[in-house]
């Protein structure tokens, strides 16, 4: 049974596949065809944590393929009140896929590991592998073609969406440069990194002027954590670790002035939401370059193409 959690377990065809089907799905959407593949079909959608992009472009596509997306909160379910294992088995039950948004990656493995019903881990602390696989699609769309993307920079912190998106594009030979002076510490994977550094596709580097060489996009993701916030302001209990952040992190901002110095005819690309004033910068959001509400859009296309590929449907 297939699962999607890591991205560690799909080959390079494995992704080229996924990206022929978001092509075609996204084509016929374009103009007006039905997609309407998975009549009758349910995706179980379970969020231990907030969002909006995900849950939008999930039950968005699920719905635009004939299905239905089910949202299920694990604060108003009874997940936290019994055995994980028992409860997940039996919300498995109701569909034919389990999205999970999870607060640990162990979860979504464990999940995965019953074999019943194939699992997405659709952002855990660890991996990211719809942002991954939809950012792939976006730099194809804006590239011609993902043969002719030769680099990406990643800017900030090292996290699960860096990790997904490192290995993805070094499956595929395109070389990533990590300009980020450290990473969030749960979601570093050994396993992960050595994989993705034995293609010889992926180099680190703090000299942003060499990570943004030639590169044809450049992403970022916030390395100021909500938490540390209330009504606007930085709860004092938050002050020195805000502090450290903002003066580690704030040299490796996205902003217009280091795209149009160093790379010029770099895309700019943000998972969302956007943090204006730490990892991105408002004029970088409104640049020519932006593509970045693309890319947003660009979720449901993949996820539906994920949907599909998971239950082994063709187009």
């Amino acid at each position: 049974m297939r699962h999607l959690i890591s991205l560690k377990e799909q080959t390079r065809e494995d992704i080229i596949k996924m990206m022929y089907i978001a092509t075609v799905i996204k084509s016929k959407r374009n103009a007006g065809e039905m997609t309407n593949y998975l009549t009758n079909q349910t995706l179980v959608m379970l969020f231990q944590k907030t969002s909006t992009r995900t849950r939008l472009s999930f039950e968005a596509g699920m719905t635009e393929l004939g299905g239905h997306g089910i949202f299920l909160d694990s604060r108003t379910s009874q997940l936290s009140l019994t055995d994980y294992g028992d409860e997940i088995q039996a919300v498995m039950r109701f569909g034919q896929v389990l999205m999970m948004r999870a607060l640990k990656a162990d979860d979504v493995i464990r999940a995965a590991s019953f074999n019943r019903i194939p699992v997405i881990d659709a952002c855990s602390e660890k991996y990211h592998p719809a942002q991954a696989l939809s950012d792939l699609l976006t730099m194809a769309e804006k590239s011609n073609g993902i043969e002719n993307v030769k680099k990406i920079t990643w800017l900030g912190v090292e996290n699960n969406v860096s990790n997904t998106l490192m290995l993805v594009c070094a499956k595929l030979g395109i070389k990533v440069a990590i300009a980020a002076p450290e990473a969030n510490a749960q979601s570093v994977d050994l396993e992960l990194n050595a994989m993705a550094e034995a293609t010889g596709n992926v180099t680190r580097t703090t000299n942003l002027e060499e990570a943004l060489r030639d590169t044809d996009y450049v992403h970022t993701d916030t390395w100021m954590d909500m938490e540390f916030f209330e009504n606007g302001q930085v709860k004092p209990s938050f002050q020195g670790e805000y502090e450290r952040r903002k003066s580690t992190f704030m040299p490796f901002q996205l902003n217009a002035n280091l795209i149009n110095t160093c790379a010029p005819n770099a895309k700019i690309m943000h998972c969302m939401p956007c943090h204006i004033g730490y990892e991105i910068s408002r004029d970088a959001v409104d640049h020519p370059n932006s593509v970045i509400f693309d890319q947003a859009e660009n979720r449901m296309h993949m996820q539906k193409a994920m949907i599909m590929w998971l239950l082994e449907k063709e187009v």
